[in-house]
């Protein structure tokens, strides 16, 4: 150890392979392995180290009860409406996680309460879908952290036990038959089939409602590579199912009518094969609308007619399409489409004619923020939910109706919260040139000033930075920082390309463009240069660590939560093998190549001045192994010059995905206060 802290020895060996040419060090694989009494005992004493390092965090107190009060204003999600009853998650105010509830005749009842079937607090709501007639409901929830989530079918009136638990389910999607007997959904092999990887090999299948899993029909997947991720949709008699290899932006999709065959036999036809683009298939009242990305990087809707497809509303040369649906009730003067784009990250409703594909008209919005959740009745009907959010607006829901062209408040959470900041959007350029969109949230009222920075981007699987409520975000500026937002490519806010721009080969580009957002911030005096930070998680993670390592001496601080960091090894744990399509493979001399090139375990240095850095990991993560964080802090602990400190926050009973309120106020708190400690926010 080069730096001026004591850490606990790390079990250490001089491991070294040669790979394709590369001779690549491994000195910590010990610590991959968390049953090794070694990884035990040096885990062990990190928590003790973190614990004592936190305790002497001055801005802990007043940092965690804003966070507390920000996060505790409540939650409602969009609707799925069936007649006359409206199923929607609710968490009330002092409140962990919410439940699913269903609205019906002005009264409210609760359907599911993960915190009535485990009072421990351990399990999450993860996915529900209510039958077309609103009489059951089918409910998935997981527990630990693991999202490996069980299904349950109650019935609405009396929340009987109709059905399951059926297993080995992720946040399946649903597709009931029209008369609610029986639904299509998404389930693992089971694991004696597949030893070690079974979370790869899913088939869909068909359920009886009141019948043993067991006896559940194999419909489709057999035979087919075992990394596919599926999706079904049924709208009357159209069953759609969808497959994806992995994280691949391509998907095919086939069609079946099921009037031309059992459901336990769908005569399945291929609408979409081998073509190298996202499509999303939307059957609606016997008609196949495809939300596609096929000779249409930013999306364009087609409709499916036979073996043909017709453009109805056309790519937008500047916004991506995010998401489609159909008006088409009585009291219509003609059936209608909405749909939402995102232009430059930024969230808007545009109504088009359905029959032609014109423009007729759009839906106000609240402000410059997203949309979210988009969803109309499976009848037809001429109403339509969505959410809006803010960078300083929790998750409303509004109505829109078509007929008269109004747009009201439906619902909106208990209690929502007084901010004292304000949120710009700035445009800088890349090394290369390339325009890059940042949100910048900073105190109001206050003068601008170079103040203590923090900065997150995430640039991955085409997953685009939005602008949402960010309690973390929030409370940092109001103390007197200021908090950015990038959107680097890699990720989805301009488009396909805009992802693709930002992997495999090209995945420099992200980090150079987190990069040059540090250098906008620092020029255009938001940021003081000593005291600029980064904040990432899951792929985030990667990007932050990836820029520190390449230039250390630009930040004073890091949080790394959930991260990828041996790049080399990457496909090896968690969910890393569908990941390929994204990263490339270390199996490939190029890929390996590339990957070896950023992969930041692999770049740290002996006597580097590093910043201090958190990492932050859980042991019910079943995406990213915490084997990585792990690996990394041993390497900068042992080789930092830096003044430190480096920590390892650990978590149990959580995982990467949903997580209680209180939970992800204890997370915010501690990642916040030792920011705050290193960058010298003071309130």
């Amino acid at each position: 150890m080069t730096g001026p802290h004591e850490y606990p020895p790390a079990p250490r060996t001089e491991l070294t392979e040669r790979l394709h040419g590369h001779l690549v060090a491994d000195p910590y694989r010990t610590l991959e392995d968390p049953q090794d009494p070694r990884t035990a005992a040096w885990s062990a004493a990190q928590d003790e180290l973190y614990r004592r390092a936190r305790s002497g965090w001055p801005m802990r107190a007043v940092l965690g009860k804003r966070v507390r009060d920000l996060l505790d204003t409540g939650a409602v999600s969009v609707p799925q409406v069936h007649g006359a009853r409206h199923f929607h998650t609710r968490r009330l105010p002092g409140e962990d996680r919410p439940s699913l509830v269903v609205t019906e005749d002005g009264t409210t009842r609760t359907l599911f309460d993960p915190a009535a079937l485990d009072p421990a607090g351990g399990t999450v709501l993860d996915e529900w879908s209510a039958a077309p007639d609103g009489s059951r409901v089918a409910v998935q929830s997981s527990t630990g952290g693991t999202e490996d989530s069980v299904l349950r079918v109650l019935d609405t009136a009396t929340g009987e036990l109709l059905s399951g638990p059926i297993d080995r389910l992720r946040r399946s999607t649903v597709a009931w038959l029209p008369d609610a007997t029986a639904f299509y959904y998404v389930r693992r092999l089971p694991p004696e089939l597949h030893p070690g990887e079974e979370r790869y090999h899913r088939r869909v299948w068909l359920h009886r409602v009141g019948t043993d899993p067991a006896e559940d029909v194999l419909v489709f997947g057999d035979g087919r590579a075992a990394d596919q991720y599926y999706a079904v949709d049924l709208d009357g008699p159209l069953l759609t199912v969808t497959a994806t290899a992995g994280a691949s932006p391509r998907t095919d999709v086939w069609l079946a009518d099921l009037t031309a065959g059992s459901p336990e036999r769908p005569v399945l036809r291929p609408v979409q094969e081998g073509v190298d683009a996202r499509t999303i298939p939307c059957p609606r009242g016997g008609v196949l609308y495809l939300r596609t990305h096929r000779s249409a990087p930013r999306g364009r809707v087609e409709v499916a007619e036979g073996e043909l497809r017709r453009v109805l509303v056309a790519q937008d040369p500047e916004a991506v399409l995010e998401d489609f649906a159909v008006l088409d009730g009585p009291g219509l003067e003609r059936p209608l489409a909405l749909v939402v784009r995102t232009r430059h990250a930024i969230g808007e409703i545009a109504v088009h004619d359905l029959a032609t594909g014109e423009r007729v008209g759009e839906v106000a919005l609240p402000g410059s923020g997203t949309v979210t959740g988009l969803r109309v009745r499976r009848e037809p009907g001429h109403e339509a939910w969505f959410g809006y959010t803010d960078h300083v607006t929790p998750t409303q829901v509004l109505r829109h109706d078509a007929r008269t062209g109004r747009t009201t408040l439906w619902a909106a959470p208990a209690g929502a919260p007084d901010t004292a900041v304000r949120t710009s959007r700035i445009v800088y350029r890349s090394h290369d040139g390339t325009p890059v969109r940042m949100f910048v949230i900073s105190p109001a009222g206050r003068p601008d000033r170079p103040r203590p920075t923090l900065l997150s981007g995430y640039g991955g699987f085409g997953a685009s930075v939005l602008p949402g409520y960010a309690a973390q975000a929030v409370a940092w500026a109001e103390a007197g920082g200021v908090y950015a937002f990038a959107c680097l490519r890699g990720g989805g806010e301009e488009g396909e390309e805009w992802h693709r721009a930002g992997r495999r080969e090209r995945k420099q580009n992200t980090f150079d463009d987190l990069d040059a957002a540090a250098d906008a911030l620092v020029a255009g005096g938001w940021a003081d240069p000593g005291r600029l930070g980064l904040v990432g998680s899951s792929n985030g993670g990667l990007t932050v660590a990836a820029a520190f390592t390449q230039h250390p001496e630009k930040y004073a601080a890091v949080v790394c939560a959930a991260p990828l960091l041996d790049m080399v090894r990457y496909e090896r744990s968690g969910m890393g093998r569908s990941w390929r399509d994204e990263y490339g493979s270390a199996e490939d001399p190029a890929g390996l190549a590339t990957l070896l090139g950023y992969s930041p375990y692999h770049r740290v240095r002996p006597g580097v001045r590093y910043p201090a850095v958190l990492f932050g990991v859980a042991d019910g993560d079943t995406r990213v192994d915490p084997l990585h964080a792990r690996k990394m802090c041993a390497a900068l602990q042992h080789d930092s010059a830096g003044a430190g400190p480096v920590l390892l926050r650990q978590e149990s009973g959580v995982g990467h995905g949903v997580r209680g309120t209180a939970s992800t106020a204890g997370l915010f708190t501690d990642v916040l206060a030792f920011l705050a400690d290193r960058l010298g926010l003071d309130g």
